[in-house]
């Protein structure tokens, strides 16, 4: 191959794999075709508050204080790599040493659902994916499935379960 073709192949070869990436995140994914929620407005607190928190744990290198006040005291943070946690103060320390500025938390768009509990609050369902610093910048994104279970109290809406798959 001429050294002239090289660099142009080699762009060619980088645009295709910024538009695969691109498609990918355009994707209008879904955990139940046709979802609607049943009640809108609690809908749009949960997702608000989903983009809170993640906000918080993307930059809790400087908001690790904001990120921790979203979990309730009594939590159940069930992991498929890392097991069950039951100590707010050991997740949150978790956290700091192996995510803060570390790793993303990206949302699929429109793949929330959220479902009422009646007497306890809502539980949230939807698709996401995390990006870390330390890998390829084009490694392949993994999608995973998140349950976070949304506890209203006198203090407001408090994380007290979490069920994240990766």
């Amino acid at each position: 191959m001429s050294s002239f073709y090289k660099p142009i192949l080699t762009a060619l070869f980088y645009l295709a794999q910024v538009g695969v990436v691109m498609a990918q995140d355009s994707m209008n994914y879904r955990i139940t075709e046709n979802y609607v929620p049943d009640d809108l407005d609690l809908y749009q607190t949960i997702v608000k508050l989903d983009q809170e928190f993640f906000g918080y744990y993307n930059t809790c290198e400087t908001q690790l204080e904001l990120y921790a006040d979203f979990y309730a005291e009594e939590l159940e943070f069930y992991h498929d790599q890392g097991g069950l946690s039951t100590s707010k103060s050991e997740i949150v320390q978790s956290t700091k040493q192996n995510i803060c500025g570390r790793v993303t938390r990206h949302l699929v768009p429109n793949s929330i659902e959220v479902y009422s509990i009646p007497g306890f609050g809502a539980v949230e369902m939807g698709l996401h994916y995390f990006i870390n610093a330390d890998n390829p910048p084009n490694e392949p994104r993994k999608v995973g499935r998140f349950m976070i279970f949304w506890k209203e109290g006198s203090e407001g809406w408090k994380i007290s379960k979490v069920v994240s798959l990766h």
